[in-house]
């Protein structure tokens, strides 16, 4: 039981915190809301291979004090990139039609 259990709560900890499903399947908002509380110094990200760039942005920010997350970043860099080259056809469609998802933005501005 444990042997199966394991894995599956694994997995689905690197999906939660996976680039891929922060910036495809939750909303704009909710991505660029989770990179700010990482302080990023990223701007905005594209949508193709979003979740990459995702991984990317939370490396460029201020050092995690606990050493936790670069580890976890870098594991996850390779899942994104898989995952991201699957939902490739959607994410043109989106950068297309909805441009970059901007992280941080100034009020007054589109």
């Amino acid at each position: 039981m444990i042997k199966i259990a394991l894995p599956l709560v694994t997995f689905a900890l690197l999906l939660t915190g996976c680039g891929t499903a922060v910036t495809v399947l939750q909303d704009d908002a909710d991505a660029a809301r989770s990179l700010r509380k990482q302080k990023t110094y990223c701007q905005s990200i594209p949508r193709i291979y979003s979740g990459l760039a995702y991984d990317f942005c939370v490396l460029n920010a201020p050092p995690d004090p606990t050493g936790v997350m670069v580890p976890l970043v870098l594991l996850d860099l390779s899942l994104s990139g898989v995952l991201d080259t699957v939902v490739l056809p959607y994410t043109i469609y989106r950068q297309v039609a909805d441009g970059n998802i901007a992280v941080y933005w100034r009020p007054g501005r589109g």
